[in-house]
């Protein structure tokens, strides 16, 4: 029998510490050499902050442009660059004008705002509530064929828009709904659908099961279940696809110009700006201020929902 002393217990603790702490050195060292390593070097050096600044201030300088223009007299715009804006003076009556018509301008944007209203709010909840619908159904039901139709719904996204337009047209125009508010509305929704369904059900799969199996010991159903206990859980998802839904209905034009047909009676902005710019001519003080009109309201819907947007992108159900 051994009668030798084992080490000590701290010891032994302090040389795997040692160990552990001298094999995350190696691995930093290596991962610092990787190409995941170099390129986080590259993205995070001087040179490509330089680079960022360029580029934000390449696609921001025209921007600041129309926008110094919109406050300009006509006349101002004609004899000097914006550049030099400061030595003249400033109105919004451009924005007046442009909106409500007069003063020159007998072709108003306000119909057209409120058309761009009808047209994009509809078109955000509608497919949301059904994404959403059937986001849990794919996620907390069982039902036959319920991966293969998810595969299904999945691979839809793949399917250009500009194939679906005709057929949609001739659909709407049997059915007596093409040029409405409903070809719009339909259209709009069926195009968000697969992607819809797809975020909100991976955003859902991350709950816990426990959280409905004790909402189910306490009797409540599946309606219950979905408005108690999931939809405040996904709330920062349904306002991340809900502002890419809204910024993309909102300047949509090609959907508008197929569904419509060129109606003015409920045409969108994009429309009413393609064909004001014609009408318009070189009135710039009324094209730049249409042009700030049409992109005040999704700058007003990202800023005001851009804290549930960062978390709906980066979070999961339980952090929501």
């Amino acid at each position: 029998m051994s009668t030798a002393t084992p080490p000590p217990v701290a010891e032994t603790a302090a040389g795997a510490a040692a160990e552990a702490v001298a094999s995350a050195a190696v691995d930093a060292k290596k991962k610092g050499k990787s190409a995941a390593g170099n390129a986080a070097r590259a993205v995070t050096s001087p040179w490509a902050s330089v680079f960022a600044i360029i580029m934000a201030l390449a696609w921001t300088t025209p921007t600041v442009g129309l926008f110094v223009t919109s406050f300009r007299n006509q006349e101002d715009i004609n004899t000097s660059g914006w550049w030099s804006a400061w030595r003249t003076a400033f109105t919004v009556d451009n924005y007046v004008q442009a909106f409500n018509g007069g003063a020159g301008n007998s072709n108003p944007m306000s119909p057209f705002f409120v058309n761009s209203l009808v047209i994009a709010i509809p078109c955000v909840l509608l497919p949301l509530l059904l994404a959403s619908l059937a986001a849990y159904a794919f996620a907390w039901i069982d039902f036959p064929f319920r991966n293969a139709l998810f595969v299904g719904v999945f691979a839809l996204q793949i399917v250009p828009l500009q194939i679906a337009l005709l057929p949609l047209a001739q659909f709407f125009q049997t059915m007596g709904v093409n040029g409405s508010f409903w070809a719009l509305w339909l259209s709009h929704s069926a195009f968000a659908l697969p992607l819809a369904v797809y975020l909100l059900h991976n955003f859902m799969k991350e709950i816990p099961s426990s959280l409905l199996e004790a909402a189910r010991v306490d009797g409540a159903g599946h309606v219950r279940i979905f408005f108690q206990v999931l939809l405040p859980l996904i709330t920062p998802a349904l306002a991340s696809f809900g502002i890419f839904q809204f910024l993309w209905v909102w300047n949509d034009l090609l959907v508008a110009l197929t569904m419509l047909g060129g109606s003015p009676e409920r045409a969108p902005l994009t429309m009413a700006l393609n064909t004001l710019s014609g009408k318009w001519g070189q009135a710039w003080y009324l094209t730049s201020a249409g042009a700030f009109i049409s992109i005040a309201v999704p700058v007003a819907v990202f800023l005001s929902l851009q804290r549930y947007f960062v978390r709906g992108l980066l979070a999961g159900g339980t952090k929501g």
